[in-house]
């Protein structure tokens, strides 16, 4: 099979192309510098997903029978109180770049469309405990959250027209992520400068980049369509997984600070990603594409990662 990602030098992509490779499939690797990426085998191409023409003439020449949608240009380090800025050109690659990546896989006859959601998007007052699929995303999020809200569900919705399937994964950390060792959340850990808001009441589902490329093969070689969760098995709150990752870097314990004043510091959205986000369920994706996550806890995870060697 052919299959064409396009994000390819991005944290999931540089994951996922030798996977892919190792298993059997013919590679090409779409992203705007056209960087090798995969070793031997992998045909690299260039072309920036917003240029339509340039798009689809890569895409008819690479003639894939799959394609896997991992753009993304988000920033090393957001700041929440200008999330629409710093999130602009992801919202676009979602949006835009989704429907002429989409148009261009069906212009070349590509049979099979994955693309990359998000799991912490659900809204926090539909239910309580972790979300499966069915349940709604955040439709009134805090003001700097709406226009990269409303940029994945423009994705979902043209997937959905395409027959294709989204993974939604949660926090991703791994290598080249902000939970690496040179990321900006863990140096903000490290120089305890992210504390831990209120009760540190949200709750975050963790994925490794490792085990988001994993389940994206499982996802080529099954009819699944719709929406997937993937995410490791144990949801966290803030309030717990914030102190033991400082723990497992040699960190100081964070700080804990009053809901209020952690507004004034990184407003709405800063206080919502720290007290408000839901956790994620991934039963189905475990029954419908028979994937498990190498690292079913980000507490192992993390220790594997960041821990002492």
């Amino acid at each position: 099979m052919r299959v064409l990602v396009a994000g390819a030098t991005g944290v999931i992509g540089r994951q996922l192309v030798p996977l892919l490779t190792a298993t059997g499939y013919e590679v090409t690797a779409l992203s705007r510098s056209g960087r090798p990426v995969g070793g031997p085998g992998v045909r690299a191409v260039a072309a920036d997903a917003l240029d339509r023409a340039a798009l689809t003439a890569a895409v008819r020449e690479a003639r894939p029978d799959a394609v896997v949608h991992l753009l993304t240009a988000i920033p090393a380090e957001i700041d929440p109180r200008r999330m629409t800025r710093d999130m602009a050109l992801t919202s676009r690659l979602r949006t835009e770049g989704t429907r002429n990546l989409l148009d261009a896989a069906r212009a070349a006859g590509a049979g099979r469309v994955i693309t990359q959601g998000v799991a912490f998007g659900y809204d926090p007052d539909a239910g309580h405990g972790p979300a499966d699929e069915d349940q709604p995303l955040w439709d009134n999020p805090p003001a700097q959250m709406r226009a990269p809200a409303t940029a994945v569900k423009e994705l979902e919705r043209l997937t959905a027209e395409a027959d294709g399937l989204v993974l939604r994964f949660g926090h991703l950390y791994g290598p080249g992520t902000v939970y690496a060792a040179d990321g900006s959340t863990v140096r903000q850990i490290r120089n305890r400068r992210m504390p831990v808001v209120g009760q540190g009441t949200a709750t975050f589902s963790f994925t490794h980049t490792h085990d988001a490329a994993t389940a994206v093969v499982a996802a080529l070689g099954r009819p699944v369509n719709g929406v997937l969760n993937i995410v490791d098995d144990e949801p966290a709150q803030v309030g717990a997984w914030l102190p033991e990752l400082a723990a497992i870097l040699g960190a100081p314990a964070p700080r804990k600070i009053p809901t209020l004043l952690a507004g004034l510091v990184a407003g709405p959205v800063g206080v919502a990603f720290m007290t408000r986000l839901r956790g994620a369920d991934n039963a189905r994706a475990r029954l419908a594409l028979n994937w498990r996550p190498r690292h079913t806890t980000w507490r192992d995870g993390f220790v594997a990662e960041l821990g002492e060697k």
